[in-house]
Parts: structure tokens; C-alpha cells; sequence
């Protein structure tokens, strides 16, 4: 697992310490690791991950269903130089 997803598995395994090894593909919103009260805290470790304050406006869920969308939209170098589409 890439090392930049490390603080965003830690948070998710702090707040579900039964969760384990979390495979990359989990829907993180169907498996209530992230549930709506975590949501906005969840967003907050995002953009200090990111450095940047992320657009809600157009943000879509499947963007953080899972830790590889969560890669893929926030964490590669090509979307840390763009918005997630």
C-alpha cells in the first residue's frame, strides 16, 4: 500500500480498530468506515494531506468511496496538480 495512504488508514483504523488490513478496493461509505458524522473530519485530514482546501461543491462521494479512488483523486501526482474530476 502506498505510504501516503498511511494517515488516512490510521484515522480509518483509530475509529474502527476491528477493521484490519483494509484492502484498497472497500467501499469505505457501504462498510461504514466512514460514516456521516466522521465525514467533514474525514475531508479536513484530506486537505492537510493534500495542502489544499478541498472544493465540496464538486466533490462527488465516489471520490472517497474507496482508498483507491481516495489515491487516484487526491494523492497521485497528476490529480495533485488538478481538481478530482
Amino acid at each position: 500500500m502506498d505510504s501516503a495512504l498511511e494517515p488516512i488508514t490510521d484515522w480509518l483504523r483509530e475509529r474502527n480498530p476491528e477493521a484490519g488490513d483494509i484492502p484498497l478496493d472497500l467501499d469505505l461509505v457501504e462498510s461504514r468506515m466512514v460514516d456521516s458524522l466522521g465525514f467533514m473530519e474525514f475531508i479536513l485530514l484530506l486537505e492537510d494531506l493534500v495542502g489544499r482546501e478541498l472544493p465540496l461543491s464538486t466533490l462527488n462521494v465516489d471520490h472517497f468511496r474507496t482508498l483507491r479512488a481516495i489515491q487516484d483523486n487526491f494523492l497521485s501526482s497528476a490529480s495533485s496538480s488538478r481538481s478530482p474530476s
